[in-house]
């Protein structure tokens, strides 16, 4: 990293709505990775970030943090990060000009890390393995990596910056004016989404959370299920495909090694921005309706309903304790109860749980304390996450994990990995599922897992008129 404390730039460089474009031109490269603001008018849909070629690779598998080159980090998950974070600090913080700092107040990232953390990454996490339990894709429980420029897009400005040092800036250029790849075999499905479990397995596992429920262990548990079909072809033009059928504020591309991440979420989890933090937890969903009458009534249903306020209001209350384990005594605030946020394919009752930093508290700090969200797992948390182990069977991996960055000053913003698909050589791998609770119904629930991925599952077996979309 002898050039890491050269002087930060900010360069104006060309807008676009889509940033298709730019990073077809950098998808190739190593550690090629794109946070996607495919629908800039939602909260939490301001900015794109474009970044490749990091300086390390964190890779963590098994509990075990493994870094590319080679540093000396601590062997516990969270705390590698935060020292690998504190080589960038170190090195990166002092190389940002002052005449620039007041220009860099708005944007999101100036270099740190920025990757994926897999649901099963959690201090809490206590696997019971079920009898029928099925292999999952072979992705790492986490792979971040630490990275000294960003192509950043502004939605709400309209416009696009580059941050990067001198040479990285000359680098960048050269790459996002070159030729585009050379075409890929188009992506296509060579067999069809099928369910893990059928139909009758569903039921069974709902009963079994019913009694659980009843039983006291929890007041709520999320159930999921996994449908896994074959593909060849380019995954960048799957998640077009994705990307097109259902637009969202926190979507994600990332790819390597015949592995990629897909991810359409609709869903925030932590954010902190000068160690102010928020996070937006999903509880309480609805399919869109096929006219308006029937949308319009299907939302209505949605606001009205008291079991979906009970539903949401119990992970808000999870939340509320996830980060008042980290968050200044008395900081931690509701200002948004049930909220309704409308999507492509469904309506979701969304809640904003605010607070403060603890001076003595990272970001980092935080994403251990809430890791994994409570809207994707139940409450109380760590009985939730035995029974979801015991009762789904299959790992999650990066399902209800979470996307996101931590930029060097501190600032973290990180998705809730829901509505996300996982590659992994020639297999597809996309969850659906829903918080449980005593009153809940079983055909409903079982609508509603499928309700969340329809949509996305249609337009990867679409045949008729993406196959030409090159980008």
């Amino acid at each position: 990293m002898a050039d890491a404390r050269a002087w930060l730039e900010i360069t104006d460089v060309p807008y676009a709505p889509d940033p298709a474009a730019s990073f077809e031109r950098l998808r190739h490269r190593p550690g090629a990775v794109l946070l996607d603001s495919g629908r800039p008018d939602a909260p939490g849909g301001r900015f794109d970030i474009l970044t490749s070629d990091p300086l390390v690779t964190l890779t963590i598998a098994d509990g075990s943090p493994v870094c590319d080159p080679v540093l000396p980090l601590p062997s516990e998950p969270f705390a590698a990060q935060q020292a690998l974070l504190d080589h960038a600090q170190a090195a990166l913080l002092p190389s940002l000009s002052a005449a620039l700092a007041e220009r860099a107040t708005e944007l999101p990232f100036l270099g740190g890390l920025l990757g994926y953390w897999g649901y099963p990454q959690s201090a809490t996490h206590d696997p019971r393995q079920p009898a029928d339990r099925q292999p999952g894709p072979a992705l790492p429980d986490a792979r971040l990596g630490l990275y000294d420029w960003a192509l950043i897009q502004d939605h709400q400005c309209q416009r696009a910056f580059l941050i990067a040092t001198a040479q990285r800036r000359s680098q960048v250029l050269t790459w996002l004016q070159a030729d585009p790849p050379r075409r890929e075999i188009d992506f296509q499905l060579t067999r069809p989404f099928t369910a893990d479990i059928d139909r009758d397995g569903y039921a069974r596992r709902f009963q079994k959370v019913m009694d659980y429920l009843q039983a006291g262990d929890c007041y709520q548990i999320n159930l999921a299920q996994r449908f896994t079909a074959r593909f060849q072809g380019s995954t960048w033009q799957a998640y077009r495909r994705l990307r097109r059928a259902t637009p969202t504020p926190f979507g994600g591309y990332l790819a390597w090694d015949e592995k990629a991440i897909l991810s359409l979420s609709p869903e925030r989890f932590i954010r902190v921005v000068d160690s102010q933090v928020e996070t937006r937890p999903i509880k309480g969903t609805r399919p869109r309706g096929s006219t308006t009458d029937e949308d319009r009534r299907l939302a209505t249903e949605l606001e009205q309903s008291a079991k979906d306020r009970a539903e949401n209001i119990m992970i808000v209350d999870l939340l509320r304790n996830d980060l008042g384990r980290v968050c200044r005594s008395g900081s931690v605030t509701v200002p948004q109860l049930c909220g309704l946020e409308s999507y492509a394919n469904v309506h979701h009752l969304v809640s904003i749980v605010r607070g403060e930093l603890a001076v003595d508290a990272s970001p980092l700090d935080l994403l251990a304390a809430a890791f994994p969200g409570g809207s994707i797992t139940g409450a109380p948390k760590h009985r939730a996450m035995q029974i979801i182990d015991e009762l789904e069977p299959s790992r999650r991996s990066v399902y209800c994990g979470s996307l996101g960055y931590l930029d060097r000053r501190g600032r973290m913003d990180t998705s809730i990995a829901i509505r996300t698909v996982v590659a992994d050589d020639d297999t597809l791998h996309i969850w659906g599922g829903g918080g449980l609770v005593a009153d809940s119904e079983e055909a409903s629930e079982y609508r509603e897992t499928l309700a969340k991925i329809e949509r996305l599952m249609q337009a990867l077996e679409a045949s008729d008129g993406y196959e030409n979309d090159s980008q």
